[in-house]
């Protein structure tokens, strides 16, 4: 497995009196794990709610996206950390620390949540080709042979390069995001805190948190810096990697919400799916801008396809104690590879069912995995604040109230969305 030196060759570690240009080049050298997580968690369930967020509510929403980023960052630093600091996955330590029943449980949330993501990424790669005319029973079984073959056949450096480099990609939303012409006093009223208690708001507000802090992004942050070799010395690194992802999320997701605002808020039919984004764009900024936000979203698509199923490997290897890593091959780490494949498999044929409405796979993941994310985030923080396995780099008092704070969040988030379906279903709210 490769350490932090050899894949830096050209760039040794700092001293900590170093000059500023030699720690941000040793930065870009080991960066990747956090980016990665940050940018593929705007994945087309990320894009779909914020888009349905945009194009129900305006710019009256804005404001989850600070809370939900500064929570991202906290929980993917910690996670980072925790890998960095251990040398072990999330789920290793999970089983190590809590059991093999704990693990389980942690597995089958984990592995619930992620299920139902990689078909949102499917459904992704499904309706983005639709923008363009082209049938997703062609797109949709090509895109995962190639994403397959991909990791199958690549190393972790290659991947994480590609990943990357693909990256750059989300920069069109930005564009777009301008092209709309939005309506700017009105996004900076947007970024006051507001809350709607009723049914419709409630699930897209759990949605965009759950769509933002993810159960798969902890596991495959801290899985992705065990795997690329990243230690203890590096831990400072690792840290500002994870709230350098977590802000690339944040201002991508605000554009993709302030386009949908711009062109569906108060429309004739205000349903948000990213089609409707794209088309709308068409009369406002021509062709070329309704093509670049389907260029994101298949990009948004592709990428996490790789990413969520890599998850569910690395996590569900990690718990068992079975071969894990993408520097291995198919036959060195069967079960692996095996899982990896049964994934994509499984997400491309259920979006291959005739009739299946492509918004509602996209959707669903977010409010699942919005409601699951306590139970691993609850686990996450206990291990991080045992001395025994993190020594000085188990939790500060001020990070394990930002910590708190995140998860206490999510559990009240959680039980005021089910209160509210039990209340609406009584008709006692509205």
């Amino acid at each position: 497995m490769p350490g932090a030196g050899e894949l830096a060759a050209s760039v040794s570690r700092p001293a900590p009196r170093a000059g500023f240009r030699r720690r941000v080049a040793f930065f870009l050298a080991i960066m990747g794990p956090g980016v990665i997580t940050g940018i593929v968690d705007n994945d087309p369930t990320g894009i779909a709610g914020y888009s349905l967020a945009g194009a129900k509510f305006g710019y009256s929403m804005l404001w989850t996206l600070v809370l939900a980023g500064l929570s991202l960052g906290v929980v993917q630093e910690m996670v980072a950390r925790m890998g960095a600091t251990t040398g072990k996955g999330l789920a290793d330590l999970i089983r190590e620390q809590f059991g093999v029943k704990i693990a389980l449980l942690a597995m089958t949330t984990l592995l619930i949540a992620n299920s139902t993501t990689v078909v949102a990424e499917f459904a992704g790669v499904g309706g983005a080709s639709e923008i363009f005319g082209i049938s997703r029973f062609l797109t949709v079984p090509i895109a995962a042979i190639v994403i397959f073959l991909s990791v199958a056949y690549g190393t972790y450096r290659k991947i994480e390069l590609g990943l990357l480099a693909v990256s750059l990609i989300y920069l069109s939303y930005v564009a777009t995001g301008f092209l709309a012409h939005p309506e700017w006093p009105r996004v900076a009223r947007g970024l006051i805190p507001g809350v709607q208690f009723n049914l419709e708001y409630l699930t897209i507000l759990i949605a965009l948190v759950g769509t933002t802090v993810t159960p798969w992004g902890m596991f495959y942050n801290q899985a992705t810096v065990v795997d690329k070799g990243l230690g203890e010395r590096e831990a400072g690194y690792v840290s500002a990697d994870a709230y350098t992802g977590a802000s690339i999320t944040g201002f991508v997701a605000f554009f993709v919400m302030l386009t949908a605002a711009a062109t569906l808020w108060a429309g004739d039919k205000p349903a948000g799916t990213v089609e409707e984004v794209a088309e709308s764009l068409r009369p406002l900024a021509g062709n070329f801008a309704a093509e670049l936000f389907a260029v994101g979203l298949l990009n948004a698509a592709l990428m996490a396809m790789a990413v969520l199923p890599l998850t569910t490997a690395y996590a569900i290897c990690e718990a068992f104690g079975w071969e894990r890593s993408v520097n291995k091959g198919p036959r060195e780490a069967p079960v692996f590879f095996g899982l990896f494949g049964g994934l994509l498999a499984f997400g491309a044929a259920a979006v291959l069912i005739p009739g299946v409405p492509l918004l509602l796979l996209i959707m669903l993941p977010n409010v699942v995995g919005g409601l699951l994310l306590p139970i691993i985030l609850v686990l996450a923080l206990k291990l991080v604040n045992d001395r025994r396995i993190m020594g000085r780099r188990a939790n500060s008092r001020r990070q394990n109230l930002l910590g708190g704070a995140a998860a206490a969040m999510m559990m009240a988030l959680t039980a005021l969305y089910i209160a509210v379906i039990v209340l609406t279903g009584f008709g006692v709210a509205g």
